[in-house]
């Protein structure tokens, strides 16, 4: 199978366990599960059900503030911002906003609002959001056409390990609804072919990429 990344073509391994099979890119290093176990939307929707996230529990504040932490020194001069793929709570979107940069938030479960397409913005977050995606490429896409020129998008998703081995032992492939697993080489990919600029990234989980200043808006 080519990879819907790069479309390199793809090394198959499985879990001989669960029987749930995977594709490796070794060009974009992009690991993916067999399309066969791809979760539909309201499997998935049964999942994100589950999740307790209490906007007033500290843990919870300190997760969103260490992402934060990371992301806004590296986007100087941002004033607006999206958060895609919110979940059921706005606690991000009002960190953001207490620092001083209005937030939209948008999930196609908990805040469907299509609004967000018309606009145009600074900055755009997406936190544990990419490893769900059927087709991740799509949305990096569309989330670089709602950034302004020179606008940035910060992605955190956990890098798996680059090992075949490893990757099996790895907790984060556990959870079913889980179809994609990214590492740096396949955002400074995206980067590349997309013509942005590769910010950086923690070496753990969080990536920040600025759309090309002289691209123009749509």
């Amino acid at each position: 199978m080519k990879c819907p990344i790069c479309t390199h073509l793809c090394q198959y391994f499985d879990d001989l366990s669960s029987r749930v099979g995977y594709y490796h890119c070794h060009r974009c290093a992009l690991i993916f599960k067999s399309p066969e176990h791809y979760q539909d939307f309201d499997a998935q929707k049964k999942r994100y059900d589950l999740h307790q996230n209490d906007e007033e529990d500290a843990g919870y504040r300190a997760y969103f503030g260490r992402f934060l932490d990371f992301v806004l020194p590296r986007v100087p001069g941002v004033r607006n911002a999206l958060d895609y793929g919110c979940g059921a709570t706005s606690l991000l979107a009002s960190m953001l906003e207490e620092e001083g940069v209005a937030c939209d938030s948008y999930d196609p479960i908990y805040h469907p609002d299509p609004a967000y397409r018309e606009k145009r913005y600074d900055l755009i977050v997406s936190v544990e959001v990419f490893e769900h995606l059927h087709h991740p490429e799509e949305v990096f896409s569309e989330l670089l056409e709602g950034l302004r020129p020179g606008g940035y998008l910060a992605i955190q998703t956990q890098f798996h390990p680059d090992s075949e081995s490893q990757f099996l032992k790895w907790y984060y492939r556990l959870d079913p609804t889980h179809i994609f697993f990214f590492r740096p080489e396949t955002f400074h990919y995206l980067a590349e072919r997309y013509g942005c600029r590769y910010i950086g990234d923690d070496g753990e989980k969080v990536v920040v990429i600025q759309k090309d200043r002289s691209r123009a808006e749509t």
